[in-house]
């Protein structure tokens, strides 16, 4: 897909990830909007990316995105790309006898409730284009789950499947489905853990991640997965109790730690 020239939405894009997918394709010449929750944010980041706009909302709220839906495709109606960036990520013990119901579905929301309605939302304009795309960041953890954080890995392996249903409804249109799985990315997505709990684990750089982001929609590889994340997919098939259990010594070490 030719990325310049284009008009690209990116949700959650005021650090890590999504902020660095707007710098670089600024960069290529196309426009690019961002959105985030926090208007502070949003500014700091126009602030550091002169020529991006800014849009605040929030990828979990329905009414939200039918706001941001209205709102952008009239000032920007030439955009083509859509990009469900917006994630988090936490370090959860079900152990916990505290834990808030409600408070414990909060990555759903977000990470997969978001997306699925966004793609459903702004499908009917970007099917009106000549050329488009839908871009859904997963992660490596789509394919082998970090039992630390079970909700944030149930909500990836989620949108894995939603994205591989998404493109087949979507073959006989204008519409590209792209996957990004991201292997541990040197952003702040991972604040609220320990350092022991990523210790075995080398992040990989930011920008580096998003150079092959990039260049893998550039040649229409619809499953993007840099670095460590493609060997992750490969373990879950050829040896998926292995890597199971790699990735279950963090948790193992919280389970001890409650007992």
């Amino acid at each position: 897909m030719n990325l310049s020239d284009n008009t690209i939405l990116i949700t959650g894009g005021t650090s890590g990830i999504g902020f660095e997918l707007a710098s670089q394709l600024l960069k290529l010449g196309n426009t690019v909007i961002i959105t985030g929750r926090n208007q502070a944010r949003l500014e700091a980041a126009q602030g550091k990316l002169p020529g991006v706009h800014t849009v605040q909302s929030d990828a979990s709220d329905p009414q939200a995105i039918q706001a941001l839906y209205a709102k952008v495709t009239a000032e920007f109606p030439e955009l083509n790309i859509l990009i469900n960036n917006a994630g988090i990520m936490r370090r959860i013990n079900l152990h916990d006898e505290g834990c808030d119901l409600e408070d414990l579905t909060a990555e759903i929301e977000t990470n997969l409730n978001g997306p699925i309605r966004m793609a459903k939302q702004f499908l009917p304009h970007l099917k009106a284009r000549k050329a488009a795309a839908i871009m859904n960041v997963s992660s490596g953890l789509a394919f082998v789950p970090l039992p630390i954080s079970p909700v944030y890995c149930a909500t990836k392996a989620g949108l894995h499947s939603f994205t591989q249903s998404l493109r087949v409804q979507l073959k006989n249109t204008h519409v590209k489905v792209f996957e990004l799985a991201p292997p541990l990315t040197e952003t702040n997505l991972i604040d609220g853990f320990d350092p022991n709990d990523m210790k075995d684990v080398k992040a990989m750089g930011v920008v580096e991640m998003v150079n092959t982001a990039i260049k893998g929609m550039n040649d229409d590889r619809f499953e993007i997965r840099p670095g460590q994340a493609n060997a992750l997919k490969l373990m879950s098939r050829v040896a998926p109790q292995f890597i199971l259990n790699q990735l279950s010594k963090s948790a193992d070490s919280m389970l001890a730690e409650t007992k």
